[in-house]
């Protein structure tokens, strides 16, 4: 059992988020996805302004922990976290910058392919 006097030390020590587990990849670099529209009642990841939102993917990080069923006590449930490109227009419309891009780390959970 953690004592709450000992809270501040877990924290500062951490835990690796990287498992080993062998879990295909849904996605690879250059694949066209689409950001789920999820509307949980707990803790999610996905910011609300890429949801439904196409993006391309950019790089596949590896196998981690899902941030949000870890959040919830439903244990690590490992996949793959990828980093993901959106341009500017395609998240806040027409008066982005053209130039600009947005990458965000997302999961397995948060991705459909486009």
């Amino acid at each position: 059992m953690l004592r709450a006097a000992d809270v501040g030390t877990v924290l500062l020590k951490g835990g690796p988020a990287r498992l080993p587990d062998d879990v295909a990849p849904r996605f690879k670099a250059g694949d066209r996805v689409v950001a789920r529209t999820l509307n949980p009642t707990g803790h999610t990841r996905l910011p609300r302004y890429a949801r439904g939102r196409r993006g391309v993917v950019d790089r596949d990080y590896g196998v981690f922990v899902f941030a949000d069923a870890s959040a919830m006590g439903q244990g690590k449930k490992p996949q793959h976290l990828y980093s993901v490109r959106f341009a500017a227009r395609e998240l806040w419309g027409p008066a982005a910058s053209a130039r600009d891009v947005v990458f965000i780390d997302l999961w397995d959970d948060h991705l459909d392919p486009a």
